[in-house]
């Protein structure tokens, strides 16, 4: 069974840089779709990015085009959220998900079998 452990959360200011790490264990990594959610205070988790096994993203959220990127590091078993020029409204808990079908993103949070625990990111001055 596919277990995700989620760091990197924080405070920051505006305009501000984190990233992410959502570490596996349990099974092999590349067999794993992996999608970064967001879940902001008052409103529905959505999807951010995916990544494939095989190494293809897919972004699901226009707000975060241009300052997120997302990659990941198989031998380390491990997906990386990289999040700059971070703005207020990026304000929420930040979980890593995976779905077994290794080769398809999904947008919606129930076709994902695996969570990790979430982690707070707080951006204000």
């Amino acid at each position: 069974q596919l277990r995700l452990v989620d760091t990197g959360g924080g405070s920051v200011q505006p305009g501000g840089s984190l990233r992410l790490s959502c570490a596996a264990s349990g099974e092999t990594l590349e067999n794993y779709a992996i999608t970064w959610f967001r879940q902001a205070p008052g409103k529905e988790r959505e999807a951010l990015l995916c990544m494939t096994g095989r190494g293809g993203s897919t972004s699901y959220a226009d707000s975060v085009n241009g300052r997120f990127t997302i990659s990941r590091d198989n031998a380390k078993k491990t997906v990386y959220l990289r999040m700059n020029n971070l703005r207020p409204e990026d304000t929420g808990v930040y979980s890593c998900a995976g779905t077994i079908s290794g080769y398809v993103c999904y947008e919606r949070p129930d076709e994902y079998d695996y969570w990790s625990q979430g982690t707070q990111v707080t951006v204000s001055s």
